[in-house]
């Protein structure tokens, strides 16, 4: 996937390195299982918290510990322990890694070191929904209302410098403050944005947040100095901006405010020849397949008006690129080429390019066998199925169709020997010729695909938004399933 992140999220992560620096999955090193000791409160949703239908620890830190030990092959062990207590247990080395939506801040650089930025965040006012006193952050300052917030905090400081210290009253914990709120105890709790959205989702009948940002801080991960946890770490949430793993973490634990686009028509260029991307259905004539539902769910969520125009593969990305269509949608590569020209969608899916052959085909049985025979290669014209094709190869063995149709036609009746194509789509083809086609489960390269818009449309931001909730919510993979059914056994 890559790193296109939405209005909202921009609000949200601190780091968004070039490409170039990003973390090669392949690249990243191996701790080889090694034990690391993570400081953190279960005290701070949804950071870090106990759930109390199950009873289990959980959040955001948890989820993003165990996707870093993931990739790095390293083993999380989780210390609960107090705020007063994590940053200086960390700074003595009695924990490895300190986890609990950590603002860095000169201050604490001196006795720690940080990971990259991982949220940036405001500090905002937390209120009751019903409060009818004030409405705005200087008319709370103006008044003679308490602020309540944790002990040691960035919060804490920006209170006594909003209010005076007499007004700030500090608790232990944030649950504490939040509930001294809910108990009249406090007017308000500064705290921020991130962990107060956290406190209102779960407290929505009771809990409100002022909309007006006090201040802008980042949040990172605390190691002891010098600890070589560091790179490693960094390398790995590095990764996981690049594949938009983080940016699904945080849909997860801080969901977005979708944006409403009022009814706005989006005009769609699809192939209608393309299965199980868009095509149409002999049976009853009608256009479908998983572009179409992607596309009409996510304007579901966004309130706008899908209007779907059928092109060619040639004319598509060209007309997106010329503002003849808002969207491209047809199975599309993310490739650095063509983002000179389109901006894309956060990654849809994951594919790879495979060998489509005949079911009975006894020639060859791998790739290598194909490539070393004189067998003739069929794909479609201007995609880099053709330029993978040429690459294996070369020109003279590849025939090029205008649409994935009609070479997979040419398959059937024995005019080419295969057709290099995306699995996804293969899977597609096979589906619906199951008695005639099958796969060479030998992918050559990975790619993902996702969708085209005009450069500079505003339509990105939302777009992502939507199918980052569709990620999360379990909606993307619902339909991946209804129309790339995985293989049975598999």
């Amino acid at each position: 996937m890559r790193l296109r992140l939405g209005l909202w999220l921009i609000a949200l992560l601190a780091f968004v390195a070039p490409l170039s620096v990003l973390a090669d999955a392949h690249a990243l090193p191996d701790l080889a299982g090694r034990e690391v000791v993570i400081a953190v409160e279960n005290a701070y949703p949804p950071f870090n918290y106990i759930d109390e239908a199950t009873g289990e620890a959980v959040g955001f830190d948890y989820d993003v510990m165990n996707e870093i030990c993931a990739r790095i092959n390293c083993t999380p062990v989780f210390e609960q322990t107090t705020w007063d207590a994590l940053l200086a247990g960390v700074a003595a080395g009695q924990f490895d890694v300190g986890a609990s939506g950590i603002t860095i801040t000169e201050e604490r650089e001196q006795t720690v070191d940080f990971s990259i930025g991982v949220i940036a965040t405001e500090q905002v006012l937390l209120t009751r929904l019903d409060e009818d006193r004030f409405a705005t952050v200087q008319e709370f300052a103006d008044g003679d209302f308490i602020l309540g917030t944790q002990t040691g905090t960035t919060n804490y400081d920006k209170g006594v410098e909003l209010v005076g210290e007499d007004r700030v009253t500090a608790f232990g914990e944030f649950g504490t403050a939040v509930q001294a709120l809910v108990n009249g105890d406090v007017d308000a709790v500064i705290i921020d944005s991130t962990a107060g959205q956290g406190y209102v989702g779960t407290n929505d009948d009771a809990l409100t947040i002022i909309n007006e940002p006090l201040t802008s801080d980042f949040l990172g991960y605390a190691f002891t100095e010098g600890s070589d946890l560091v790179a490693p770490f960094d390398m790995a949430l590095e990764s996981m901006i690049a594949d938009d793993t983080l940016m699904l973490l945080m849909t997860k634990w801080f969901p977005p405010a979708l944006p409403d686009l009022m009814g706005r028509e989006v005009v769609i260029a699809v192939e209608n020849a393309y299965p199980p991307f868009n095509y149409i259905d002999e049976a009853t004539g009608e256009a479908v397949g998983f572009d179409y539902d992607v596309m009409n769910e996510i304007c579901a969520r966004i309130n706008c008006t899908p209007v779907f125009e059928q092109t060619t593969w040639d004319a598509l990305l060209a007309g997106v690129a010329a503002g003849q269509f808002d969207v491209g949608a047809s199975g599309i590569t993310i490739t650095e080429e063509r983002e000179q020209t389109v901006d894309f969608s956060i990654g849809v899916i994951a594919t790879a390019q495979v060998l489509l052959t005949r079911l009975g085909e006894d020639r060859f049985a791998t790739v290598q066998e194909f490539v070393d025979g004189d067998f003739i290669l069929g794909t479609q014209t201007g995609t880099t199925n053709y330029d993978k094709g040429v690459e294996l190869v070369g020109e003279d063995r590849v025939t090029a169709f205008g649409e994935f149709g009609a070479a997979i036609q040419a398959l059937v009746n024995g005019d080419v020997d295969a057709v290099i194509i995306d699995s996804t789509a293969g899977q597609g083809y096979v589906g619906t010729n199951d008695d005639a086609l099958t796969i060479i489960n030998e992918p050559l390269t990975s790619d993902f695909l996702g969708y085209a818009f005009t450069e500079g449309s505003d339509l990105v931001a939302p777009f992502d938004t939507a199918l980052a909730t569709m990620m999360v919510d379990g909606t993307l993979e619902a339909l991946m399933n209804e129309w790339f059914p995985p293989a049975s056994g598999s």
